[in-house]
């Protein structure tokens, strides 16, 4: 198998974490195939190839690398695992396994000295499953990774794409479709028609560029995010609020609240296999001022509770999400929401969280698709619920009060929240 010069430059690199984002057709996954072999011949090693699922592991790679390993393979295994034995060139034996992002806990324990990880782009939950599976598969052999993807907005694989800024084991590469000679121009000119500009520079030119259909598209990176809480900030409470979760990660986000209502997120909970009874004592530590839970958890409400965590309800509804969304939206336009830099998962959140296509002569579905929205739900729990407090609360101020001379009430306010207070004192002209 020849590799075209594009593919050659990543497979003689030495870098131990190769990071390729690239167009459709690139050659990936003959590229894939390639290293997963020359490992493999060298030395007896540990190989995977993991793709989003299974079955896309078996129709990208597996046909392809069965076909090219028929003749050398000492045994082929198609049942229960998909799995080939090579002989090395001093008479060991080397294993290749194929896999599927969504069994990904199956590797743990395991160790591998390569790791292919295809569209990387499409993982879910990936800096959890990264950190607490794949890359402790590395440490004892020192392995090596090879990422592979077509990009998807601003998601953790264009964070990954640019740890090569940060860390010296990563290197990064961009390709775009047209870097494969192998290509018939036309089909490329082709493809460039009938796609939407913004779908054929992601597709084929490998473009990051911002998901079609975002929920959240009034967030924005130089906006939003901080490193620092500027000095003199006057914080008045911390709260969170909670999606629970055990295989799926259990989000919380540690919200610092200031005097001008503008909310730092300056630290996020996310991991899975959590217990009811761990994360309780976990937000006791915290000693937040308020909690926002997910109701559709009792247990783990009442855990909480019994640890003395001040938990807020949270009324869920008809039109709840889409309300809830609607106070975000307005906390980012008016740059009242702020997140640290180093919380990935919620900013991996905020660039991917998308509405499903629309389709012709349908009304669009207004809730978002269930994926990568752990810690958007513990964040809109939060926003929701202030947000309807503070509309009453002004409500029942504006109506329960009348104005004295030519000065608003002096009356006590000790239901009026504190960014509301202000305005209570403010000169009301006569008329």
């Amino acid at each position: 198998m020849i590799l075209h010069a594009s593919q050659a430059e990543i497979a003689k690199d030495k870098h131990r974490f190769r990071v390729v984002c690239c167009g459709r057709r690139f050659g990936k996954t003959i590229l894939a195939i390639d290293q997963m072999k020359a490992c493999a011949v060298a030395k007896p090693r540990r190989i995977a190839y993991i793709a989003p699922t299974l079955q896309q592991a078996r129709d990208i790679a597996w046909e392809q690398l069965k076909k090219d390993c028929a003749k050398a393979a000492l045994s082929i295994r198609e049942a229960p695992r998909l799995e080939i034995i090579l002989p090395t060139q001093r008479g060991g034996e080397s294993l290749i396994v194929l896999r599927g992002w969504e069994a990904i806990e199956t590797l743990r324990g395991q160790a591998f000295d390569l790791i292919v990880i295809d569209e990387v782009a499409s993982m879910r939950n990936f800096w959890v499953n990264w950190q607490e599976v794949i890359r402790p598969t590395l440490t004892d052999t020192k392995g090596e990774v090879l990422f592979i993807s077509t990009p998807k907005g601003f998601n953790h694989f264009y964070d990954l794409f640019n740890l090569q800024d940060e860390d010296k084991d990563y290197k990064s590469w961009h390709f775009p479709s047209s870097d494969n000679p192998f290509l018939p121009p036309e089909e490329l000119e082709k493809a460039q028609q009938e796609l939407s500009s913004e779908r054929f520079a992601q597709e084929y030119l490998a473009d990051f560029k911002k998901t079609e259909g975002l929920v959240y598209k009034e967030f924005d990176r130089e906006k939003h995010l901080f490193t620092d809480i500027p000095e003199g900030t006057g914080i008045i409470e911390r709260i969170a609020g909670i999606d629970f979760g055990f295989t799926n990660p259990c989000a919380l986000p540690d919200i610092w609240v200031d005097t001008t209502d503008t909310w730092w997120l300056k630290e996020e909970f996310y991991e899975s296999g959590r217990t009811d009874a761990q994360m309780a004592e976990y937000v006791a530590s915290k000693n937040f001022n308020a909690v926002y839970p997910d109701p559709e958890a009792p247990a783990a409400i009442a855990e909480m509770r019994k640890r003395g965590v001040n938990v807020r309800d949270v009324v869920k509804g008809k039109d709840s999400i889409k309300n809830g969304i609607d106070a975000v939206r307005e906390r980012l336009k008016a740059n009242k929401l702020k997140i640290h830099v180093s919380c990935k998962n919620t900013i991996m959140e905020f660039e991917t969280y998308s509405y499903p296509d629309k389709k012709d002569l349908h009304n669009e579905d207004e809730n978002p698709i269930k994926e990568n929205d752990h810690m958007m739900d513990a964040i809109r729990y939060p926003v929701m619920m202030r947000a309807r407090r503070n509309a009453k609360a002004a409500t029942h101020y504006a109506t329960n009060t009348q104005p004295r001379n030519n000065l608003a009430p002096q009356q006590p306010m000790r239901d009026l929240p504190p960014e509301l207070r202000k305005q209570a004192y403010v000169h009301v002209p006569r008329m």
